[in-house]
């Protein structure tokens, strides 16, 4: 048995998984983020993600099924930065990723210091909200306390591999976007020019996903119900992680997440780095990944949702409301249109001040027509994204689809039809699967990265809307054009 457990930005999910790939019991827990000022996101690590992870596991070790656990694989949100004592204790919530906007400041100022030429060979990358560096330096800044008092500056699932075994480690996938303090060249931290912002030695060790980094301690066994000695492997983001789980692991593939925010990997068998998007090494030795991301998907569903009083009942009761109403509007949504970008946008816009914009609301128009509208404003934004990496990267032999907003059928409609291209719609528990994955090939139990292929299930496949096509491929260019037309104004409002 393999143990996976993932750290999303609104839910823990876990599972157990034999030898064959088949999951024999589930677990999850709901929680919230934290948005103490505008551009600020937060989790409380010990309320949020320590008690998620122990509690999750005490449910699975617990289960008439869960036999001996021979590893543990362990994914969270990320990039974020967790600073801690030397006693792994944190000294404040931890800073997310793409979604927190507080660094701009720190952006310019880095790119100032280093030149975007440099960052960019340095790293793959230019400097934006996802990156690591310029919030460690945000630390320094704003809150110099902290910073001095801290021993570590890890990432999520780094402190809760800590926890649970003692070694501070981090992955090549998710030290890829501590830019600029990671050099794509060497597979080693580069603090040239920034030691001033951290040094070496408080950063985490980085491995391969896959390797151990220690077993469980005495502690952790009795906080989680996991043997003690089970060994844990270092683990990744939970892109990655759901990347391995659908089956996305060669070249040319994509992986097409819809959770609360959206994030997109290409895999490839070497880096292409592109200025608007993110290129970083992928979980296994040789290969790397050209990715992208939206700030928002789930999260503009639902506040949509809530803003036209859905929300009564469970989650996918409100949902299943949007979406019937929004059904009650055609394709196009009678000329509304919609900019999603409540937390500005990530790829390929890279832009922490753009904001939402409903366009062409008449008094003829319904709610209906604002729900269809959101919805497609976020096939939108996921299209934007894909295509910005197929004009990168070259044409895109297949298109996996993960998430709990593929059970959307008008926003994952709406990127087939804009983008083109057929998505597999897998029937996975997601990035969890992917955790437990790496930790069977962590201690030798499958042969090699492909073997995950016999793990994955697809469930349906969703194909371009040929009647629709034109109609929303018109409504995408005007899409952009919102977008350009909105930024300037949305920046000095912001200013």
């Amino acid at each position: 048995m393999f143990l996976g457990i993932d750290v999303g930005t609104f839910e823990t999910k876990g599972v157990l998984v034999d030898r064959a790939g088949r999951v024999r019991a589930h677990a999850r827990r709901r929680h919230d983020i934290d948005t103490p000022t505008p551009g600020h996101v937060e989790h409380d690590p010990e309320a949020v993600w320590w008690a998620d992870v122990a509690a999750v596991a005490r449910e699975l070790t617990a289960h008439p099924d869960a036999g001996v656990i021979d590893a543990v694989g362990l994914s969270a949100i990320g990039p974020c930065v967790v600073a801690t004592d030397a006693q792994l204790r944190p000294l404040r919530p931890a800073i997310l990723y793409g979604v927190d906007t507080r660094a701009s400041r720190q952006i310019e100022a880095l790119t100032a210091r280093l030149g975007e030429e440099e960052i960019f060979r340095r790293s793959g990358n230019t400097l934006t909200s996802q990156s690591a560096g310029p919030k460690i330096a945000w630390l320094r800044d704003e809150e110099p306390d902290v910073w001095k008092a801290a021993r570590w500056f890890m990432t999520s699932q780094s402190w809760l591999v800590a926890r649970l075994t003692g070694a501070v480690t981090i992955d090549h996938a998710t030290a890829g976007y501590f830019h600029p303090f990671y050099d794509i060249e060497t597979g080693g931290w580069n603090i040239d020019g920034c030691d001033d912002i951290v040094d070496v030695a408080r950063l985490p060790r980085i491995a391969e996903s896959n390797a151990i980094a220690g077993t469980i301690t005495a502690a952790a066994a009795n906080l989680t119900g996991i043997p003690a000695g089970t060994p844990v492997v270092v683990g990744t983001t939970d892109s990655p992680a759901e990347a391995v789980s659908c089956g996305v692991v060669d070249e040319g593939e994509l992986m097409a997440m819809y959770g609360s925010s959206g994030y997109f990997i290409r895999v490839g068998d070497r880096l292409r780095a592109a200025d608007d998007l993110w290129a970083a090494p992928f979980v296994f030795p040789g290969t790397a990944v050209l990715a992208a991301g939206t700030s928002t998907a789930g999260t503009a569903t639902r506040w949509i949702a809530e803003l036209l009083g859905l929300t009564a009942g469970s989650d996918e009761e409100t949902f299943a409301a949007l979406i019937s109403l929004a059904q009650g509007s055609p394709p196009g949504a009678r000329g509304v249109l919609a900019l999603p970008h409540l937390a500005g946008e990530r790829t390929p816009f890279q832009d922490p001040t753009s904001r939402g914009v409903v366009m062409g609301l008449g008094l003829d128009h319904s709610r209906a027509d604002v729900a269809r509208a959101f919805l497609e404003g976020v096939g939108h934004s996921i299209a934007a994204a894909i295509l910005a990496i197929q004009s990168q990267s070259g044409p895109l032999e297949r298109i996996v689809a993960v998430g709990g907003a593929t059970r959307n059928s008008i926003v994952i409609g709406t990127v087939s039809t804009i983008t083109g291209l057929p998505q597999e719609v897998t029937d996975s528990p997601g990035a969890a699967l992917g955790d437990a994955f790496l930790a069977a090939l962590g201690v030798g139990a499958v042969e090699s990265a492909s073997s995950v292929r016999d793990w994955v299930r697809v469930r349906q496949v969703v194909r371009p809307a040929v009647a629709d096509r034109d109609r929303l491929i018109a409504d995408h260019s005007d899409y952009l054009a919102l977008y350009a037309a909105t930024a300037p104004l949305h920046r000095r409002r912001i200013a």
